[in-house]
């Protein structure tokens, strides 16, 4: 991992602001491409440009792409730039789930 980031769960970017920042994701199928973060959506959908693949000599077809959109159903982490995250922010929303009662049984 590079020094000064941060791996989150991809439901931690519900909180964060990032446009225009460079972030890496990794899908599941353990390809990772770093690039400038363009949009990400409710379903995690995320829109990259000026990508780079980590491992190119693994994924060698990637060269020529320089943005892309990714399936929010096959990332596995979005590793972000760690002054670009408030991590005071996001351990205070991860007490407040931890603290919530469990849902009861469905009648």
């Amino acid at each position: 991992m590079e020094p000064n980031t941060h791996f989150y769960y991809p439901s931690a970017l519900d909180d964060v602001t990032l446009v225009g920042q460079p972030v890496t994701v990794e899908l599941k199928n353990d390809l990772a491409i770093t690039g400038v973060l363009v949009s990400v959506d409710q379903f995690l959908n995320i829109k990259l440009d000026n990508i780079k693949v980590v491992d190119e000599e693994r994924y060698p077809h990637m060269l020529a792409v320089k943005n892309c959109f990714i399936r929010g159903s096959v990332v596995r982490y979005v590793q972000l730039p760690a002054p670009s995250v408030d991590t005071a922010l996001l351990q205070d929303a991860a007490r407040r789930e931890r603290q919530q009662p469990a849902a009861g049984p469905r009648k």
